[in-house]
């Protein structure tokens, strides 16, 4: 196995974690609101978050940032939560939201969330001369699996709206109200004050 494919599949291995489930969370937030016809909308959301998330990481990973551990711990559900409370108001629009304001607010929230990965990724990299292909490598693998978590939140939508006839608001309300509890109850048990 190559450098490249050793790290792309870390990045893929990291974000299917079930006990790293605060990243699924997000990325299940992201999702709640659209269906399997606004995909463009949701890849250029969910890259906008990537595009985040590799920013700080590289920064974090090289040393040219730092943070408080416990603080970036509390905001990442935080993030979370944010989402869904925006999402509880779009819900059962027939055009979801996907302007600038919510892809801003995904790169943004991937500026969080890059951090709460690099100290992983830092441990993971070690004392490699170079950190540029890893790093791809690895916000590549990210990547891959988030969309994959995308392509599964769609498809579990698709059958629940087409087939069981659920309302897609019911639908977003509950998916989002979920996320919502579990994300805080990690708030709860991250609560850095």
């Amino acid at each position: 196995m190559t450098e490249f494919e050793l790290y792309l599949t870390e990045g893929i291995r990291h974000i299917s974690d079930l006990g790293a489930y605060d990243h699924i969370l997000f990325v299940t937030a992201l999702c709640a609101i659209y269906q399997a016809v606004h995909w463009r909308k949701l890849l250029i959301l969910v890259t906008a978050f990537t595009v985040g998330h590799s920013i700080t990481l590289a920064l974090a990973t090289l040393k040219l940032v730092s943070f408080r551990t416990e603080l970036i711990e509390f905001l990442i559900p935080v993030t979370i939560v944010v989402t869904c409370l925006i999402n509880l108001q779009q819900a059962g629009q027939r055009e979801p939201a996907g302007g600038w304001a919510r892809y801003a607010m995904a790169l943004f929230f991937g500026l969080i969330h890059g951090l709460g990965f690099s100290n992983y990724l830092r441990s993971l990299l070690g004392k490699e001369a170079s950190i540029t292909l890893p790093l791809f490598a690895f916000n590549l693998g990210l990547e891959l699996g988030q969309l994959l978590i995308v392509a599964v939140i769609l498809i579990i939508t698709a059958l629940l709206i087409n087939l069981l006839r659920v309302k897609p608001r019911d639908w977003a309300l509950v998916l989002s109200g979920a996320v919502a509890g579990v994300a805080g109850t990690l708030i709860a048990a991250t609560w850095p004050f």
